[in-house]
């Protein structure tokens, strides 16, 4: 007889488990409870008037042979270029036994990647290069600050109780106060003196503006270091729509395979008793099950637990404490682009070539730019008429900026993309905002006592938590897949230690790293 699994959320994490386990065994009926109407979690495609937004940005990427191989089984990679690579005459990977993107709907395309920092009013390569207009951009006193300050971090060390410590242990507190302090402090709302080290060691060991930096210093003092390890990647796969697209076209293969998706299923309460899950109960009707899946957020997950054991005020307490930092990012329709395409790369229009900026600018809010037009061309109505950026922001629900109103979010933005040289005001035609909740859990608060919540939930025998949300661990998106890569095998397997689920992204390296 089959065995009935309810999964809770239909973005990465819970797609990703669907899709393996009805690939490997046709021993389950597969229920996708999602809360929204729309599919991908955050990786959701937002369509406004024929141009398409990616929340967030998603590259996908991975070293895992498992994530590769599903991604090319969902979305073949593309055999011949783009539109715009292919007007322009740029060259691209292809793969021979693909789709033609101009011809194909479901086809992953092969971009090339350039990301950039802007800071004091220049740009910055991605990773730092080492040629005469980056010194000129750092200038000489904040190169020599910068190498002492590095130097003494090697020989002194801070007690590594904070993100601060994390960052000056490695970088030291020159190169920590120019890249790191004040662009934390607009991410997370959170000075780094009270962000946890963990989120250091998960996601900041080797991000290369400061390792390549830090070799460069090496270099120049001679002092011998290992291997540099980077966060970048010259190519990456990307779905002609955007990544609501894959997520979208993984959602119909599930149904194909027998799989349920119900929309506008939020949870409610889920029901358990002594070590097991009975049911959940949503907005769309109740639901019985032998299996649970969830990437729900863990603070929700545990406010809706309803059993016949009451649950310690001091589990509750720490749940209520996890924090998050929501998202606003606001698409802008523009005809032209005020900064300048100083590159020797072709683009659509010799716009900026960049497919997001990162704002250091301590005078603006702002944390980041993308162009999607650089992500694939088939995201606008006309790559040809028009620019479509995102400006991106965090927030909380209490913030200001959360509360505007649609068209004072658009005049605050547009006001600070002008005031840094990106645009001018009379170039926008079109706006559109969009606002996500729990968009970035957070390593602060009542994150030190997670271990406790853990080891709680996994008492519960057939509650499997998946995804970023659903372990409040900040992870890319090949991570969110391999946890739920790795529930399925411990279903499929009967195994019913969870550590190796919980264990993804914590050997302490950021995954995405340079050929």
């Amino acid at each position: 007889m089959k065995k009935n699994v309810v999964i809770i959320g239909a973005g990465p994490a819970g797609l990703s488990a669907a899709y393996k386990l009805l690939k490997e065994s046709k021993n389950y009926n597969v229920i996708i409870l999602e809360a929204s109407r729309d599919i991908g979690g955050i990786s959701k495609t937002v369509k406004y008037k024929g141009n398409r937004m990616d929340i967030g940005g998603h590259r996908f990427f991975t070293k895992d042979k498992r994530v590769l191989k599903f991604w090319k089984e969902v979305m073949p990679i593309q055999s011949k270029p783009a539109f715009d690579y292919l007007k322009l005459g740029r060259n691209v990977k292809v793969n021979v036994k693909g789709l033609d993107p101009e011809k194909n709907e479901d086809v992953m395309l092969v971009r090339n990647r350039l990301s950039r920092i802007y800071y004091l009013n220049k740009f910055f390569d991605y990773p730092i290069s080492l040629k005469w207009q980056t010194f000129k951009n750092l200038g000489l006193v904040r190169t020599i600050k910068s190498g002492f300050s590095y130097l003494k971090s090697m020989v002194i060390k801070k007690k590594e109780d904070s993100l601060e410590n994390f960052y000056i242990n490695r970088f030291g507190k020159t190169l920590y106060s120019l890249f790191f302090e004040k662009y934390t402090e607009k991410l997370w709302g959170r000075t780094p003196k009270e962000i946890s080290a963990d989120w250091g060691a998960q996601r900041v060991k080797g991000l290369s503006i400061i390792v390549v930096l830090k070799d460069t210093l090496s270099k120049i003092f001679n002092i011998k270091r290992k291997k540099i390890e980077t966060s970048l990647i010259e190519e990456f796969y990307y779905p002609k729509y955007g990544p609501g697209h894959f997520w979208e076209t993984v959602a119909k293969k599930v149904e194909n395979m027998g799989g349920k998706l119900i929309k506008n299923s939020k949870v409610t309460k889920i029901n358990f008793k002594d070590d097991k899950i009975l049911s959940v109960e949503t907005t769309s009707g109740i639901y019985k099950a032998d299996i649970f899946i969830s990437s729900m957020p863990l603070k929700d997950l545990i406010n809706s637990l309803n059993g016949n054991q009451e649950i310690s005020n001091d589990i509750i307490r720490i749940a209520n404490g996890l924090p998050y930092r929501d998202f606003v990012t606001v698409g802008l329709l523009v005809d032209k682009l005020k900064i300048k395409n100083e590159t020797n790369i072709k683009t659509l229009g010799n716009i900026i070539p960049d497919c997001w900026i990162y704002v250091q600018d301590e005078s603006v809010k702002l944390l980041r730019i993308q162009i999607f037009n650089n992500w694939s061309p088939y995201m606008l109505e006309d790559p040809y008429k028009n620019v479509w950026i995102g400006a991106e922001y965090t927030c909380s629900k209490e913030d200001k900026l959360w509360n505007m109103s649609d068209k004072n979010t658009k005049k605050f933005v547009v006001s600070e993309l002008e005031k840094i040289g990106i645009i001018e005001s009379s170039s926008v035609q079109d706006y559109h905002v969009e606002r996500i909740e729990k968009a970035y859990p957070s390593y602060f608060d009542t994150y030190s006592e997670i271990d406790t919540l853990v080891n709680y939930i996994d008492k519960l025998s057939n509650l499997y938590c998946v995804g970023r949300n659903g372990q409040h661990r900040y992870n890319n998106m090949d991570h969110s897949i391999i946890t739920s890569f790795e529930a399925v095998n411990n279903i499929i397997k009967g195994i019913s230690d969870k550590s190796n689920i919980w264990n993804v992204n914590t050997e302490k390296e950021y995954h995405e790293t340079k050929k």
